[in-house]
């Protein structure tokens, strides 16, 4: 029986999978991969917990893919994942949108209708309803991950440790009730943070109007004041001034104006108006002015005190006309600037974003949806100077896409403001990954931190634990022990930490025994995953010490707009509470995109289910796909690409990993028998020991800087170019000689512990394969009590490097044969000689110590570029000419009178003389010319570059030098080359008769005398080549027949199987 399982050429990676996958599962090796390293160093992770409300899509798989990569690795490495266990994010708009769409519910109104009670339960049911979906696609893709332990946020442990830091908070005066202009949705009704509220942001076309207030007192007179929002104009109740701007008075036609100097020209470009005056925007403060749209009336109490200019720090003349239209009801500056200079408040807009009854031309209409009309009356009333549409950055709910707005509200408030110091502090304490982010799309969101809108106004979320007295009393409740101590009954049986359960409940205010309200919100979603670092441990209620002594987390990632979600909720939770940063490494993912590089949508119809791609080409294409490239980056997803990603990869893999094992079996060797140092091997094992142990470096180092692209790249480069197209290549005839030669064992054991040491290196990238291979090749070999210690590739250590295997110089002069081999195969490819037709004479023109490198290896350089003769030189000269042709009208504006002289010199330039000049230019970017009136400094764009090879040579470049292939082709040249033809098609006769690398057979052929001749002349080649017994005239009923042409030559080719 052989040694080894048998393994076809062909790989069809799914079913291969599928049965690994039930391989973990039998032998539980998941499960005993834990139990095993739960004593070593740990490696703290945080799963970002996503919905389960929704089918996961492609991006999802990259997320679960790329945490699998790392976290296996790590556990390869020596350190133990704590805790490796999913989470579920269960609350917020986004499931309260899905199901108002299952109910046919379009408002808060109606959700109140419907019941908070059964609205709730509906959600509870909502956010696990793909629950399977998600664990299943988990599995597939091969994410090691304890789902059965995942933390949920809706549990009431979880939402108790919520309550916990935010009592934390309450007691370090961080929470806060306040009256502010706040982003919110309008349709959600319900306010916005600052990091959801930036994820809504998109270019929009808005109006762009410049209209006119009429200033009292002044007849036809106006200040000019810009805006994009007209619905706002309604509310307006102030002009803003920059105090020391220049303001200008200007008449134009029949109308005076004021506005800021500096923006005149943008406003009236034709400059069709006469300056009445110049003055300082303080001499502008307090000028009246008329309401621009009087539907809205200011109470008795503040008549006065509205429609006035003022005085305000954040006015500009960079856009606009440097007067700024204030409506403090909808704007945070335009806010604060109300309560610095006593402005009054006009709200005539309800929360869902309609006018009120008292705007009568208007009430009822969504303020977007008023625009166009007040457009119309502004025309109408000839208030507007400019009356354009321009593009705009537009806020939008992250959630339901609709328009969101500034609105005045209460609300309770995480004031992060306070903290920014801190958390720019402990921000430096991270790693981002790319790194630009640190200082870039996340410290600038950083420097420009606001208070946090912690409240709510909707039903499926945390409560926030805020009860009030009538008697002015506030109780933040920190626990449920707290909650009760505040009761004078125990909690009912069925209740829990949600609404309505949690408003159902009296509480009784400590000071004045009269029944406490709570606050009747619940807390935004981000707050509660951003906690998850603590409340998955249900800390500081249990787990203390896992919590205390893990923290902060080793690494977290997730898709790149997590910088205004969870990376910031996170950071800013941790600061706030602990001073800490919450996690030390962050990785970032970019968007999967189409193949036309367009976002999937399933408007667009262009979405492509992760199922469909792993269920018919494999998750490890996927897999591989994903880490050979920045995974920051946007990714282009296709079937098609993963595709071409397992031919090109995976096919060239298998192919090695076939072509030991046949070739072993064979033999019969156990690898285990053959004992060989590393210094007694052939000069080819030496060289892709070295290579693979230099190889171990670059990955692990990459893998360690979350560079799994660099990664890839060299496992990629050592697998396809230097294991296959090179050693293999180049070792064919050592595994297939007949003799079992000291030589052909060392390259069993190079190959086999290279495959071996392959498998460890790919197990965090592909661990399907990797473990197939794996199993076979290792665990096979095996019984007993050491098979188990085999149990699985993923149980190895990840390889280290055995520098003393290291061999620079031999890398170095083998890598450079090879560049030589490319640039000679370029050579022949650019006059279309193939290289199976052998050449006279290979020219390489290089520097003396690479000569010395190649010439190690000039067999092996002859040998694949099929030539006879390889001639060294060290200066181009003999091979190249060069001239120059002086570029007149560069020359001329440069040099001037002296032009002529230096055009005429340039144009001598003949022999060694050009091309000393050419390797100046080459080497400095320029080279110096000797005229009659003196030197010169000639650049590159002052000349044309004229170069012309020998004649009867092709030349191509390499790193470092330029090889020249002859390209004379004699009668006993084609023969050769007629016969490499035959032998090809022989070997692919063979492929297609799925015939093992070994199998003995016989050759018949039919052609012409040219043919004949040719084959007679070259039998022993042929049939070394084709493991051909016999070769013969003729034809054969029996065998395998194929009728081929060659050259316009016509051959019919037989081969017979012998049974070896």
């Amino acid at each position: 029986m052989a040694l080894f399982k048998e393994v076809k050429t062909f790989v069809h990676l799914p079913k291969i999978e599928e049965d690994i996958l039930k391989y973990w599962d039998k032998e539980k090796v998941f499960h005993k991969l834990r139990e095993e390293r739960k004593d070593l160093k740990k490696y703290i992770f945080l799963e970002g917990p996503p919905t389960a409300n929704g089918l996961p899509h492609v991006g999802h798989v990259l997320t679960r893919c790329l945490k699998d990569l790392y976290l296996r690795y790590k556990t390869m490495d020596g350190f133990f994942v704590f805790p490796l266990i999913g989470g579920w994010d269960c609350h917020g708009l986004p499931v309260e949108i899905e199901v108002e769409k299952q109910l046919g519910l379009n408002s808060k109104p109606e959700i109140l209708d419907y019941g908070v009670k059964e609205f709730n339960n509906m959600c509870r049911k909502s956010v696990m309803k793909y629950v399977k979906e998600w664990e299943d696609m988990t599995k597939r893709v091969g994410f090691w991950i304890d789902m059965d332990k995942a933390y949920i946020t809706m549990e009431d442990n979880y939402i108790e440790s919520v309550w916990w830091s935010l009592k934390e908070l309450w007691k370090r005066g961080l929470l806060i009730k306040g009256h502010k202009v706040i982003p919110s949705c309008p349709r959600c009704e319900v306010t916005l943070s600052s990091h959801e509220y930036s994820q809504g942001l998109k270019e929009t076309e808005d109006p762009s109007i410049t209209v006119k207030f009429s200033v009292e007192g002044q007849p036809d007179t106006y200040f000019l004041a810009w805006t994009t929002t007209p619905w706002t104009l309604i509310s307006n109740v102030g002009l803003a001034v920059g105090k020391n701007i220049m303001y200008v008075k200007i008449k134009r036609e029949n109308e005076i104006y004021y506005l800021a100097e500096d923006r005149v020209t943008a406003i009236f470009p034709e400059k069709d108006y006469e300056i009445l005056e110049k003055v300082k925007g303080k001499e502008l403060e307090e000028m009246k002015y008329k309401q621009l749209i009087p539907y809205a009336k200011l109470p008795a109490k503040n008549k006065n005190k509205g429609f006035r200019v003022v005085v305000a720090d954040f006015v500009s003349t960079e856009e606009g006309t440097g007067i700024v239209h204030t409506a403090p009801a909808f704007g945070p500056e335009d806010y604060e600037l109300a309560l610095q200079k006593g402005l009054p408040f006009l709200q005539p807009v309800e929360t869902n974003g309609k006018f009120k009854e008292e705007i009568t031309p208007w009430a009822g209409m969504f303020i977007k949806d008023a625009d166009k009309h007040i457009l119309k009356a502004l025309r109408k009333e000839n208030r507007l100077v400019t009356d354009k549409v321009e593009k705009h950055t537009s806020g939008f709910c992250w959630r339901c896409k609709t328009p969101t707005m500034y609105y005045a509200r209460e609300a309770w408030l995480i004031r992060m403001s306070t903290l920014r110091e801190n958390i720019l502090a402990t921000n430096e304490q991270i790693n981002w990954v790319p790194a630009h982010l640190k200082h870039g799309r996340f410290g600038d969101f950083l420097d420009n931190i606001v208070d946090w809108a912690l409240s709510r106004e909707r039903f499926w979320g945390s409560p926030l634990p805020i009860w009030v007295c009538s008697c002015g009393n506030i109780e933040c409740i920190g626990s449920v022990d707290e909650l009760k101590s505040f009761m004078k009954k125990d909690l009912p049986e069925d209740f829990e930490l949600h609404k309505p359960w949690i408003d159902e409940i009296n509480l009784y205010c400590p000071k004045c025994k009269k029944k406490m309200k709570r606050e009747p919100f619940v807390i935004d979603c981000w707050y509660e995953s951003g906690a998850s670092q603590f409340a998955q441990w249900h800390y500081p209620f249990e787990n203390q010490e896992n919590f205390e002594n893990h923290f902060p987390i080793d690494f977290i990632t997730e898709a790149i707009d997590q910088t205004r979600g969870w990376f910031y909720t996170l950071l800013a939770i941790s600061t706030a509470l602990f001073d800490k940063p919450s996690y030390l490494n962050c990785l970032t993912m970019g968007h999967v995109l189409d193949n036309q590089g367009v976002k999937m949508s399933k408007h667009i119809g262009n979405v492509i289910m992760p199922s469909l791609v792993y269920e018919k080409i494999g998750a490890d294409p996927m897999r591989w796909y994903f880490f050979s490239s920045p995974v920051w980056n946007p990714t282009r997803f296709s079937q098609e690409i993963i595709e071409d990603v397992r031919r090109r990869f995976f096919n060239t893999l298998w192919n090695v990993y076939s072509f030991f094992i046949t070739n072993i079996n064979i033999d019969n060797i156990d690898p285990r028998t053959i004992n060989s140092k590393v210094t007694e091997k052939s000069v080819l094992d030496q060289w892709l020991i070295s290579k693979l142990n230099s190889l171990i470096i670059i990955v692990r180092n990459n893998l360690d800087e979350f560079q799994s692209h660099k990664a890839a790249a060299a496992l990629d480069q050592f697998i396809v170019e230097d294991l296959s197209n090179w050693y293999i290549r180049r070792s064919r005839r050592r595994f297939w000689s007949a003799e079992v030669s000291k030589d052909k064992k060392d390259a069993f054991i190079t190959l086999y512990e290279t495959l071996v040491t392959l498998c460890k290196l790919l197990a965090p990238f592909i661990p399907f394969a990797s473990e197939e291979i794996y199993q076979n090749l290792v665990k096979r070999l095996y019984k007993g009590k050491e098979k188990e210690k085999h149990l699985s590739v993923h149980f190895e250590e990840y390889p280290a490097k055995n520098a003393k295997d290291i061999n620079p110089q031999l890398e170095e002069a083998m890598d450079s044969s090879i560049n030589i081999v490319k640039a000679g195969r370029a050579a022949r490819d650019k006059v279309s000689i193939k290289v199976r037709l052998p050449l006279q004479e290979l020219i390489v023109v290089c520097s003396i110590p690479q000569q010395k490198m190649a010439k190690q290896f000039l067999n092996e350089i002859k040998e694949e570029l099929n030539v006879k003769k390889i001639t060294f030189q060290s200066e181009l000269s003999e091979m190249v000419e060069y001239s120059f042709k002086p570029k007149f009208k560069i020359l001329g504006p440069t040099f001037k009178q002296n032009a002529p002289d230096v055009g005429d010199a340039i144009k001598n330039l003949k022999g060694k003389k050009a091309h000393k000049a050419a390797q100046e230019l080459r080497e400095n970017q320029a080279f110096t010319i000797e005229t009659e009136v003196g030197s010169f400094k000639i650049l590159e764009e002052h000349i044309e570059i004229i170069s012309s090879g020998r004649e009867g040579y092709s030349d191509a470049a390499f790193e470092g030098g330029q090889v020249f292939i002859k390209t004379e082709l004699t009668p006993e040249l084609i023969q050769e080359g007629l016969v490499r033809d035959i032998i090809r098609r022989v070997q692919s006769m063979r492929k297609d008769a799925d015939l093992e690398y070994t199998q003995n057979i016989k050759l018949y052929y039919q052609g012409d005398n040219e043919i004949k001749e040719a084959i007679e002349t070259w039998v022993d080649y042929i049939k070394t080549e084709t493991l051909s017994t016999t070769i013969k005239t003729g034809v054969v009923k029996h065998g395998v027949t194929s009728k081929w042409e060659i050259d316009d030559k016509k051959i019919v080719l037989t081969i017979v199987p012998i049974k070896n």
